[in-house]
């Protein structure tokens, strides 16, 4: 193989990588307890598809990827609780002294929430998240191989 064809290949193989990354998926590592017991503290790798988020196709249940909004170089991983439109009850944090209140979503907000309360930073805490910030819906545990499985 010639030197220009192998730089030929590379190149397409870069490309190929960074437009599937871009608009169709990629892995993410999960890190953190926030999604326990749904994903591990660390160590978990998931599969995440954008056709999902880019369409407006998820849903109330659905575990996404989102930018974080008191972060923007952090990627958070939560459940989607609420869409635009939905009333929705807050629960108080546990051991809290707060009440349940109700929340209206706004138009291009979704409400996001950890799997596990007492050890997540989520909506209860920045409220309604532009749905812009959304990166993809996981779809399937990669990692580790004897919890491998679809969402």
């Amino acid at each position: 193989m010639l030197p220009g064809e192998t730089l030929r290949q590379l190149l397409g193989l870069i490309c190929g990588l960074h437009v599937c990354n871009t608009y169709v998926g990629q892995a993410y590592r999960i890190f953190g307890p926030s999604m326990f017991p749904t994903f591990n503290a660390t160590d978990d790798i998931v599969l995440v598809e954008r056709f999902s988020t880019r369409f407006q196709k998820v849903k109330a249940g659905d575990i996404v990827m989102a930018v974080s909004p008191e972060d923007p170089a952090l990627v958070v991983c939560k459940r989607l609780l609420a869409v635009e439109g939905d009333n929705f009850t807050v629960l108080p944090e546990p051991l809290s002294e707060d009440v349940a209140k109700q929340v209206l979503i706004p138009k291009g907000h979704v409400w996001l929430q950890g799997d596990n309360p007492s050890n997540s930073r989520d909506s209860r805490h920045y409220g309604p998240v532009p749905y812009a910030l959304l990166q993809g819906k996981v779809c399937l545990r990669i990692w580790p191989p004897f919890y491998w499985g679809k969402f």
